[in-house]
């Protein structure tokens, strides 16, 4: 057997962590058999599907690296193949048209609910031997509804949760076709992962009540069942639900908040999922490891801390030319040009290990691109009138010297040693003049990078 997964999302929004993780899981799940990735996108809910939420899905996907082998298929091109499903089932026998039109079925429900009993259609169009169905009405558009079993069990081995049992008394005949004609999500996802041959089924677990609907449904058209296996959901930092509240709504915010995609995945990997104590893989090694028994059938918290831990580890590995590009771009959204001032990639080298994402290194570099006016209180603290002068004798000293680190700092060691002063009362007082603000790597490579020029030029503004 060909191990073949499917990531579905629907676009009626964003991709979001929860999803980036089922897909995350499926793609390694294949990626382990040697087996296939299928993409679909779920869009037959047409009053909220948008291309705009279709791309923001494989912009997601693209950006996480899980590439697909089959796809995108979407449902909207299939409406053919699923009235023929449906034709199928009709005349089978294991579906019927159902003429109670919904204000019907809201009187039906509200009387059970008022006599304590669970809401569901009381089969009044249901088919049986030696049953007189209604006249049909000729005012209601009847939908289809699937014939379910009325007695037995449908059970299935969930690969995390164990064995789960619904009996099919608990189950009523749920609509497979609207009024207008139009599949419903069970009747199309079953037939979806029927052509497509779909062997796992990874998906969250709020899906767990669609299961043996669409297994029932499965059966009756003697097709093949998958494995399931029902994620559990996602947490927010706070134990809660996992939700818009809790920060980035799309996975594509994460890029955008400066994460790298190989940190995200590396975190989502152990949402849940565990292989030891291994914290920090690469997806290669997970593919390697993934397996299904290791999943965790609780739910699992969200920890940012956590994700800026394993960004900032991803930071300081990752490629310097490949960040260089990655700030500069960032500089240039905010109106920041590099070109003409300190060389990008030094600037990364000298930052990398002070920042957990890359919206913070540019936060951290701005200065070299753009003067930052430090506030008056922060300059008045610092550049006192017992410093100006043996600041004002460095400048002029500054101004002959070779330029490098090394003759930067001499000279400002010279200048503390000749003072009297303290390393940091001389060293505070540039690092508030030349960044704007109190907090930098040294200052003597901080310099060097700003370059004679800008360095002078800033001092100047301050000292005269």
């Amino acid at each position: 057997m060909t191990v073949r997964t499917r990531f579905a999302p629907s676009p009626t929004g964003f991709l979001h962590i929860g999803g980036a993780r089922t897909a995350l899981f499926s793609w390694a799940f294949a990626r382990k058999h040697g087996g296939k990735f299928i993409l679909r996108v779920e869009d037959t809910d047409v009053a909220r599907s948008t291309p705009e939420a279709v791309q923001a899905i494989l912009d997601g996907m693209n950006w996480l690296c899980l590439n697909w082998d089959e796809g995108p298929f979407y449902q909207m091109q299939r409406m053919d193949r699923y009235k023929e499903v449906i034709r199928q089932l009709l005349d089978s026998g294991n579906a019927y048209y159902c003429y109670t039109s919904p204000e019907d079925l809201e009187k039906m429900r509200a009387t059970q609910m008022a006599a304590g009993l669970k809401p569901r259609y009381d089969g009044t169009w249901r088919p049986e031997e030696g049953k007189v169905l209604p006249m049909p009405p000729a005012d209601v558009e009847p939908v289809v509804r699937f014939r379910n079993p009325l007695t037995g069990i449908v059970a299935w081995d969930d690969q995390v949760k164990g064995r789960i049992a619904v009996s099919n008394e608990e189950l009523d005949d749920f609509i497979i076709a609207r009024a207008d004609g139009t599949p419903t999500y069970n009747f199309c996802v079953v037939v979806d992962d029927w052509d497509m041959g779909i062997t796992h089924v990874l998906r969250g677990d709020d899906h767990v009540n669609n299961t043996p609907r669409q297994i029932n449904l499965l059966r009756a058209l003697g097709a093949q069942i998958p494995q399931y296996a029902h994620l559990s959901m996602i947490l927010g930092d706070d134990g809660q639900k996992l939700s818009k509240r809790h920060g980035a709504v799309s996975v594509m915010q994460y890029d955008e908040d400066g994460y790298l995609p190989e940190a995200v995945l590396n975190y989502l990997a152990r949402l849940g999922w565990s292989h030891g104590d291994d914290e920090v893989f690469s997806m290669a090694q997970f593919c390697q490891w993934f397996d299904l028994d290791h999943i965790t059938p609780s739910a699992a918290q969200f920890n940012t801390e956590k994700l800026n831990w394993l960004n900032a580890h991803y930071i300081k590995e990752a490629d310097v030319a490949r960040l260089a590009q990655d700030l500069t771009k960032r500089l240039a959204r905010r109106g920041i040009v590099t070109e003409g001032g300190a060389d990008v990639a030094p600037v990364v080298e000298l930052y990398r290990e002070r920042v957990a994402t890359l919206e913070l290194l540019a936060d951290a570099v701005e200065f070299f691109y753009k003067f930052v006016h430090p506030s008056q209180e922060v300059l008045a603290k610092h550049l006192t009138a017992e410093v100006r002068p043996v600041l004002q004798a460095l400048a002029a000293r500054l101004a002959g010297i070779e330029w490098t680190m090394e003759a930067i700092h001499a000279e400002i060691e010279q200048a503390v040693a000749s003072s009297g002063l303290k390393f940091p009362k001389v060293a505070m007082p540039l690092r508030v003049m030349l960044t704007g603000g109190t907090q930098s790597p040294s200052m003597d490579a901080v310099m060097n990078l700003l370059g004679r020029d800008e360095t002078l030029r800033r001092l100047s503004g301050f000292l005269g």
